[in-house]
């Protein structure tokens, strides 16, 4: 069974939850498709590959023909592990995993964060900073690097400025709020990793 699914961030918006407005990330899970299947005779472990089609071709419908030429149909290739292999999965039709979610459930996203350029200390570690009266001329940069004075080093992962964000990150146990089967869109309670429209996977909390 397929535990987890690819999709693409859409943005954030809130639903009422008896009186209260929760926030919550829409992912838009649809237009995927089937492109291999890896076994673990073959390849050494078991996984599903899909592909995510291209807007110009979003309503085309699952086929051999679309997994035969991938460069022009798909803008991305993904891999999904799994234990055991679904029953009755071929390659070249929907990828409508999303259907194993419920409302209510526990799931994990995963996503890439934003990307923030170079930033110093105080922007990418919360550094609290110099006083900013009295005198003081230190501003915002990094202050004192070590004890070394003799060998000249810096104690090796010492926190300094340097490029910020586009790393790998994982919200954890988050609620699906909700689970629209035309969209197909899910909802999923607080805020996930990445910029709107990037791709994130969402996997069941174990």
């Amino acid at each position: 069974m397929v535990s987890g699914i690819w999709g693409r961030k859409i943005g954030m918006t809130q639903v009422f939850d008896g009186d209260a407005a929760v926030p919550v990330t829409a992912i838009d899970v649809g237009n995927w498709i089937v492109t291999d299947i890896k076994t673990k005779e073959r390849d050494g472990y078991t996984a599903v590959q899909v592909g995510c089609l291209k807007k110009r071709y979003a309503g085309e419908k699952p086929s051999l023909n679309l997994v035969k030429n991938r460069r022009r149909y798909f803008t991305a290739l993904r891999e999904i592990r799994t234990k055991e292999l679904p029953e009755n999965i071929k390659i070249g039709q929907a990828a409508d995993f999303y259907t194993g979610f419920q409302v209510g459930e526990p799931v994990d996203v995963c996503g890439i964060t934003k990307g923030r350029g170079f930033a110093g200390v105080v922007k990418r570690w919360n550094f609290r900073g110099a006083p900013a009266s009295h005198g003081h001329t230190m501003g915002k940069t990094t202050g004192s690097l070590g004890f070394m004075c003799a060998n000249g080093k810096v104690i090796k992962g010492k926190k300094m400025p340097g490029h910020m964000g586009v790393q790998q990150r994982v919200m954890k146990n988050l609620d699906i709020m909700k689970v629209d089967q035309e969209g197909p869109i899910i909802l999923v309670k607080g805020s996930v990793p990445g910029y709107d429209g990037s791709l994130v996977f969402v996997r069941k909390h174990a």
